[in-house]
């Protein structure tokens, strides 16, 4: 993982004890609920490795509740996520488990509510950075550090010049890109994390074309370095 800055190494402004434990994983839970869409009314978190066997003592439970909630790393709220959460609704359900091959610090949260379902994995690996691995089963890779795109479409000839065409004539320029799919001509998905936000004329068109079942645009989340939140 590449570090933006020494305030990525140190770490941001937080509540907690841990930068990776604690702050990292209120990013995990802010991006999740991002791409959720909002507050859901249910929520399944799988702790994996050291989220595992010492998150609690680090605040890792609440720390993911409170991003599902909408609190920054730096929200004096953390403490009292549970019950936040109790008071909005939300059913929370955490479990641990295992899954080979993954970084130490990493979960799984899955989110449901109004019909909608997402499930999105991602580690936390220090100074409060995060990565995104899998949304909804595709294998992905973006940091929550820049404004993020996330289309699901057919796999089809010229999806991604027409996706980049639209963003182009935005004005917006792409940083990373990345595509994942099930099958080929099956179902698949852009990730693009990108130098300006789009904007919700760009999201619309892009939403519009044809094959494409679902846009999640997803701003900076929860800004690790100097602890400011988007």
């Amino acid at each position: 993982m590449r570090y933006r800055d020494v305030f990525s190494i140190i770490g941001p402004s937080m509540v907690g004890p841990s930068s990776s434990h604690t702050a990292g994983a209120v990013r995990l839970g802010l991006t999740a609920r991002a791409l959720f869409g909002g507050t859901p009314e249910e929520a399944e978190i799988a702790l994996y490795g050291s989220f595992a066997a010492t998150g609690r003592g680090h605040g890792t439970d609440l720390a993911i509740a409170a991003g599902i909630l909408g609190f920054g790393p730096d929200d004096e709220r953390i403490r009292d996520a549970f019950r936040h959460a109790e008071e909005a609704g939300v059913r929370l359900r955490f479990r641990t488990a295992h899954r080979p091959n993954v970084h130490p610090n990493t979960a799984t949260i899955r989110l449901r509510g109004g019909g909608r379902e997402i499930g999105v994995t991602g580690c936390s690996y220090g100074g409060g950075n995060i990565a995104i691995t899998e949304v909804d089963r595709f294998e992905v890779k973006f940091s929550a550090d820049y404004p993020t795109v996330l289309v699901f479409h057919e796999d089809r000839p010229s999806m991604i010049a027409e996706i980049a065409e639209i963003l182009a004539a935005s004005g917006v320029n792409i940083g990373y890109m990345e595509v994942d799919r099930t099958v080929r001509r099956g179902s698949a998905l852009t990730v693009m994390e990108l130098d300006q936000e789009p904007g919700a004329g760009a999201i619309g068109r892009i939403a519009g074309l044809d094959g494409v079942s679902r846009v999640c645009a997803v701003p900076p989340v929860g800004r690790a370095a100097g602890g400011t939140d988007a």
